[in-house]
């Protein structure tokens, strides 16, 4: 690495945590910060608060582990602050590589072991495929074809936590804070980034959240589109047909209100209305570059409405669009979205944006990987949420450091087997690890601020030598 390169990108890091400092409270703060985010960038495969601890002063790691501890499990600064002040810095990069597509609802689950940890049940666990024990935190994330940013990140408090006072006690959970289900705090999440001001995008949501039809309808109330997932039995009625108007008022009693159905006008399921399409509905569209190649898929779509409890309602529900994916290799289609994108969208542009889900799977990757989002190991509310602040704050970090990439330097999509390894042109100069990369990967880019950040440390954060031993 080039160590005027270096010099740079440590220079760009101090102001990065500069400006997060000014919404971090007392200026003592300021210290903990930068040392906590310069340990999550740094090298080291465990980023709690001991091994950080030892990364960025190993020569008094158990005050430094003290000072740490605090700063992330009991200083009351704000996330909520510090969320706005990050995404103050990096949206603007983000939209110099075009314009907020989308706002992206997600959770993630963090395997674990015990029942003391805040908010630790047994619940689904998207890392381990199964329900086993775990914490899950909602997400909201903003998001284009060149990177997403976590703008909302809270806890999923179960049940038997939210209505456990002792354990609510010993965990520090706020009074406030209420049992919501996963699709309720992502409608609070979409509702404040509205509030804040931030550029509106297309809901995206997998079918966990996209079957809540309150979920759906929230959204909408909002003034947003959303493609959402949905299940195969998700029931819609086939474009054109929908529930009965109320029946005539007989005179007696109060007027009827609701909607209604009969024997002969009755909604199918999105699976039988796709496997009852003809052969000319369904079309071959290419939705993004990949590493090795174009990414195709098959896909159909029509309009429909859906039918969820809508004989409870005094009006029928809108048309939208129903998207649904079969690939040519699978037996029967694998995925639907219903999708309130204009009814003159484009039949590429509305699979392109549904499946633009993915960038928040590829980002979420290099969080838990790269940053170790996943690896706080105290048990109280508000250090579970300072630390994944933080992981968020070296994440955007990295995000602007795209910028600093040279367009002819970055590898063409598509490219990746061409990939070259490194040269070293500077036997005295710390050189990453020679391997095949892209340069603008997050994975490529965080092992370049660790190569800079790691001169302002004591001691290598991989090998413990002293740097005044080895320069």
């Amino acid at each position: 690495m080039d160590r005027q390169c270096a010099e740079e990108s440590e220079s760009r890091f101090a102001v990065f945590v500069e400006r997060l400092s000014d919404v971090i409270g007392h200026r003592d703060r300021a210290g903990p910060l930068r040392d906590y985010c310069a340990g999550l960038l740094a090298g080291g495969e465990r980023k709690s608060v001991e091994p950080l601890a030892a990364i960025t002063a190993p020569a008094r790691v158990s005050a430094q582990h003290q000072s740490l501890l605090h700063f992330v499990g009991q200083a009351p600064w704000s996330d909520e602050a510090v969320l706005g002040k990050i995404r103050e810095l990096t949206l603007p990069l983000l939209e110099k590589r075009g314009p907020v597509e989308a706002w992206i609802v997600d959770d993630t689950g963090f395997p674990k072991k015990g029942k003391h940890s805040v908010g630790v049940a047994r619940q689904y666990c998207g890392q381990l495929g199964k329900q086993d024990n775990c914490q899950t935190a909602v997400s909201l994330s903003i998001a284009n074809r060149h990177g997403s940013l976590p703008i909302a990140y809270r806890l999923y408090l179960p049940k038997e936590w939210a209505g456990d006072e002792e354990r609510r006690r010993r965990a520090g959970v706020p009074g406030d804070v209420t049992f919501l289900t996963k699709p309720q705090i992502a409608l609070e999440q979409i509702a404040k980034a509205l509030k804040d001001g931030v550029p509106p995008g297309v809901v995206l949501m997998e079918a966990g959240y996209g079957v809540n039809t309150a979920l759906r309808d929230g959204i909408t109330a909002l003034g947003l589109s959303y493609a959402a997932g949905i299940l195969p039995q998700t029931s819609v009625w086939r474009e054109g047909e929908g529930p009965l108007p109320p029946k005539p008022f007989s005179g007696n009693g109060r007027p009827p209100k609701l909607m209604r159905r009969d024997e002969e006008r009755q909604p199918v399921s999105a699976r039988e209305l796709a496997l009852n399409l003809p052969p000319n509905a369904w079309k071959t569209i290419a939705w993004r570059e990949g590493a090795c190649e174009t990414l195709s898929s098959r896909f159909a779509r029509v309009r429909a409405r859906a039918a969820h409890r809508d004989y409870n309602l005094t009006e029928a529900r809108p048309e939208e669009w129903l998207l649904i994916e079969w690939p040519e290799e699978e037996p029967e289609p694998t995925k639907y979205w219903l999708s309130t994108l204009p009814l003159n969208t484009d039949f590429a542009s509305l699979a392109d944006t549904a499946k633009l889900r993915w960038r928040i799977e590829r980002d979420y990757l290099d969080l838990k990987q790269e940053i170790g989002i996943g690896h706080y190991e105290g048990r109280g509310w508000r250090g579970f949420h300072h630390h994944a602040t933080l992981c968020i704050a070296a994440y955007a970090f990295l995000i602007s450091e795209r910028e600093t990439i040279p367009p002819q330097q970055q590898a063409v999509p598509g490219g990746s087997k061409k990939l070259l390894f490194p040269k070293l042109t500077d036997q005295g100069d710390m050189p990453l690890r020679p391997e095949r990369h892209v340069p603008n990967s997050i994975a490529t880019l965080k092992r370049r601020i660790a190569a800079a950040l790691a001169r302002s440390l004591p001691r290598c954060p991989c090998c413990c030598v002293k740097y005044q031993m080895r320069l």
